[in-house]
């Protein structure tokens, strides 16, 4: 069995959560809260360096870390994951824009927003995350205006690495409200087999 060492109200690790679920592969969950230095012991840190979540831990004892390889591990050999050359390739292009366009600016307002102190200087940061933000869902709802799946006509790792920052996004003091093609693409996500929200920050 696998296990999961993440942190329940991050994007990063609930992609890993998703894929494990929609493939309804059994695995344990471990909470880890780096809030309160669990990322940071001798032991997770001879699981993961870097001292970050989420972990994958698998049956033989490896460790893999970084969000987008665990999902890509995870699915290859699924329907998530495509088995046509360019298809793989354009996959991966939507995930390494998600680390590089979207997860900094929508991943990091939320976490200023719900994470920090109402005095942190970092708040003078949310104007230029939410313009950048919104290039990136810009972005996204060109092309789900033409698609109701980010690579193919069904949902792949792509929209999965997407998905899990960009359903929350509202709580890093987004306005969704124009963009309709993505709310409809959130929806279709939720319907999937497994596929579940987040827990959000004020459920807790």
């Amino acid at each position: 069995m696998y296990k999961v060492y993440g942190m329940s109200l991050s994007g990063n690790c609930h992609k890993i959560r998703m894929v494990l679920d929609h493939l309804a592969q059994p695995y344990e969950w471990i909470e880890t809260d780096i809030g309160q230095g669990a990322s940071r012991t001798p032991e997770f840190l001879s699981r993961n360096p870097v001292g970050k979540v989420p972990v994958l831990e698998l049956p033989d004892g490896r460790y893999l870390s970084e969000s987008n390889a665990i999902i890509q591990y995870l699915a290859n050999g699924s329907p998530l994951w495509p088995s046509d050359r360019f298809e793989q390739a354009d996959t991966l292009k939507w995930m390494f824009f998600e680390q590089n366009r979207h997860e900094p600016s929508v991943a990091e307002a939320r976490y200023i927003k719900l994470f920090l102190p109402a005095d942190s200087p970092r708040l003078k940061e949310l104007p230029g995350k939410h313009k950048t933000g919104n290039e990136a869902f810009s972005v996204m709802e060109q092309r789900l205006l033409e698609s109701d799946f980010l690579v193919t006509s069904r949902c792949n790792v792509a929209d999965i690495a997407l998905f899990a920052y960009t359903h929350v996004a509202e709580e890093g003091g987004f306005d969704m409200s124009g963009y309709p093609a993505i709310a409809g693409w959130i929806e279709r996500i939720l319907e999937l087999p497994g596929f579940t929200r987040m827990v959000a920050q004020h459920g807790l």
